[in-house]
């Protein structure tokens, strides 16, 4: 059987199935989180649980930058002139997309430690 690779899965966690697949994987979660969960053995002993782990931390920063750009135009009107504002809001836009495609691809790669692999395209 071929290994199938979703749509937005990360760059460098092999495929579901295959035989480095957990090694990429628990790699890459592990850039994902903060760097003192390096620190847990138990996180690397149970890749499932440093997925779910990488799964809050995402959520959480994906609604942080939300909270962060709707309310940035009255936090920082009185500090920064409107063009910085604006810019503030274009980095937020932009960290957003990002962080909101790493939280899907961490969901991915979550699902496919828990065997709940996607199946092939059509």
């Amino acid at each position: 059987m071929a290994a199938h690779i979703p749509p937005g899965w990360p760059t460098g966690v092999h495929p579901p199935g295959t035989s480095d697949f957990e090694a990429t994987a628990v790699a890459w979660l592990l850039d994902v989180v903060p760097p003192d969960y390096r620190l847990h053995g138990v996180l690397r002993r149970h890749p499932t649980a440093l997925a779910a782990m990488a799964r809050h931390h995402t959520a959480a920063c994906v609604e942080g930058a939300r909270q962060g750009y709707r309310t940035a135009r009255t936090e920082l009107a009185e500090a920064l002139p409107p063009h910085a504002v604006d810019a503030v809001l274009a980095a937020y836009r932009t960290e957003g997309r990002r962080l909101a495609a790493t939280a899907r691809a961490v969901v991915l790669v979550e699902r496919a430690m828990r065997g709940e692999l996607p199946a092939p395209e059509r």
